[in-house]
C-alpha cells in the first residue's frame, strides 16, 4: 500500500483564489488531487493544511481513508468549522484520487457504481429586467438545460432601491444598495408568473434567495410561488434561523434547498430527519469532502431528500470533479449546480468534467480523472497578485437603515 510522503498547496486562477491540493506517496507517480479553495480565507486553509494537517498524516498509509479523516477531524480539537472542513475536504478528495488510481477504477465505481448515464445540471439565468430574464432562460432551454435558476440580477435581485427610492436617514451609512425585503417580496412572484406565461411548464425553475429575508417573509414568499411550481426555493433562511424551516413546512409545499453556508453536521441531520427539506446543498469540500458527502447522501437517502451539491461561480474544477463522482453514485441525486470556466482555466486542469447540453459527463479515468499542469497554474496568476496582500472579504448589502442583510 502507498505511504503518504507529503502534501502540498497551489495557489492559482488569476486572483489566487484557487487552492488546489496535491497529495504526494511513495509510489512512483501516485499522487491525488483534491479542492480546497476558499475565497474568503484562502490563506488560513493552507496553514491549517501544512501545518496541523499534513503533519498528521505524512507517513500514513493513504489508504485508509476513514480512519484519516477521522484523524483529521480531531487533530485540532475543536472541529466542524468551515476552514478546518475546507482543509480536510481537500485532502480527502485527493485521497480517493489516489484509491481510484490504485484500483485502476473512477471514483463513483468505489462509491458503488453508476446509478445512471450522466448527471443532470442546471443553468444559471439573470437579467437587469425581466426581458433580459427571459432572453437568458430562452439560451439555456436551447442549450439543452431542463433547469434553469432564475434572478433578476444579483442575490436580491428583485428588492434594491436607490437612494431615493429607499427614503435614507439623514446620518445614513455609505452601502452599495439598500435592500428591501417587502419590495422583493412582490417582485419574486410577478417574475415567476410572467416566466410561465411565456415558457409554460416544461422547463423547471429555481430561485436563490441567499437568506435575504427574515423567517416570516421567507414563508410567505415560499407560498406565494406554489402556483409557479419550482423545482426548488433556495436557501429562503440563513443558518442561524433553521428552526423556521418546521413552520415552512407546515405552511408551504415549495420544495426547499439548503446547505450552501453549512460546515457542522448538527446544521443538517434534524432537517432531514424531520424531512423539512426536500435538497442537501452543502458543498462538497466544505464539509470535509467526498467521505462527509457520502454518508451525508445515505442520510438523506433514508428519508426522502434529494442532492444537489453546491458548486458557485468561485469554485474550481476539482471539487467540481468530486460532486459529479457522486452524482454518478448516490440514487438520491437530484440536480448539479454547474460552473463555466474560462478556456485558460480549463487548460490547466485535464480531464476536466465536460458539459453537453444540459448533462455533465465524468471520462472514466482513474481516480477523479482530472489533473493540474502545475507549470500552467502559476502562469495563470496574475503579475499582481501577492498572497500576503490578498484582502477579498464577502460583500454585504444592508437596509435603508443601516442595518446588515445575512447572507
Amino acid at each position: 500500500m502507498a505511504k503518504i510522503t507529503g502534501v502540498k498547496c497551489i495557489r492559482t486562477r488569476k486572483d489566487g483564489s484557487w487552492t488546489i491540493v496535491k497529495v504526494t506517496t511513495d509510489q512512483d507517480g501516485l499522487y491525488g488531487v483534491g479542492s480546497a479553495s476558499d475565497m474568503y480565507n484562502p490563506e488560513a486553509v493552507v496553514h491549517v493544511i501544512e501545518q496541523l494537517l499534513a503533519p498528521v498524516i505524512v507517513g500514513r498509509d493513504a489508504s485508509n481513508i476513514e480512519d484519516l479523516w477521522n484523524t483529521m477531524s480531531l487533530s485540532g480539537y475543536w472541529r466542524n468549522g468551515a476552514i478546518l472542513q475546507t482543509a480536510i475536504g481537500g485532502i480527502d478528495m485527493a485521497l480517493w484520487d489516489i484509491k481510484g488510481k490504485e484500483a485502476g477504477l473512477p471514483v463513483y465505481q468505489l462509491l458503488g457504481g453508476a446509478s445512471r448515464s450522466a448527471v443532470a445540471c442546471y443553468g444559471h439565468a439573470g437579467g437587469r429586467d425581466i426581458e433580459e430574464l427571459k432572453e437568458d432562460v430562452h439560451r439555456f432551454a436551447e442549450e439543452g438545460y431542463t433547469v434553469v435558476r432564475c434572478q433578476m440580477g444579483g442575490y436580491g435581485g428583485g428588492g434594491f432601491l436607490n437612494a431615493q427610492q429607499a427614503k435614507l436617514p439623514d446620518n445614513a451609512w455609505k452601502t452599495n444598495a439598500v435592500f428591501d425585503e417587502h419590495m422583493y417580496l412582490h417582485a419574486i412572484p410577478k417574475m415567476f408568473e410572467q416566466l410561465r406565461l411565456t415558457f409554460g411548464p416544461e422547463i423547471q425553475f429555481t430561485h436563490d434567495v441567499h437568506e435575504h429575508l427574515s423567517p416570516i417573509l421567507a414563508i410567505q414568499l415560499a407560498k406565494r410561488l406554489e402556483p409557479y411550481g419550482l423545482f426548488y426555493l433556495e436557501d429562503v433562511l440563513p443558518p442561524e434561523q433553521i428552526g423556521w424551516y418546521r413552520q415552512l413546512r407546515q405552511q408551504s409545499a415549495t420544495p426547499q434547498a439548503v446547505g450552501e453556508l453549512f460546515a457542522n453536521p448538527q446544521e443538517w441531520v434534524e432537517l432531514i430527519k424531520e424531512r423539512l427539506i426536500d435538497f442537501i446543498r452543502v458543498r462538497v469540500s466544505k464539509v470535509g469532502g467526498i467521505s462527509a458527502c457520502r454518508k451525508i447522501a445515505a442520510l438523506a437517502e433514508a428519508f426522502g431528500v434529494r442532492t444537489a451539491w453546491q458548486e458557485g461561480g468561485e469554485n474550481d474544477p476539482v471539487n467540481q470533479a468530486a460532486a459529479v463522482h457522486l452524482d454518478m453514485a448516490v440514487w438520491n441525486f437530484g440536480i448539479q449546480e454547474i460552473n463555466h470556466f474560462k478556456p485558460e482555466e480549463r487548460d490547466i486542469f485535464p480531464g476536466i468534467i465536460e458539459r453537453r447540453g444540459g448533462y455533465l459527463y465524468t471520462n472514466d479515468k482513474p481516480g477523479l480523472g482530472i489533473d493540474l499542469d502545475e507549470l500552467k497554474a502559476s502562469r495563470l496568476l496574475d503579475d499582481s497578485w501577492q498572497k500576503s496582500a490578498y484582502h477579498r472579504p464577502y460583500s454585504l448589502d444592508r437596509k435603508a437603515d443601516g442595518t446588515l442583510v445575512r447572507p
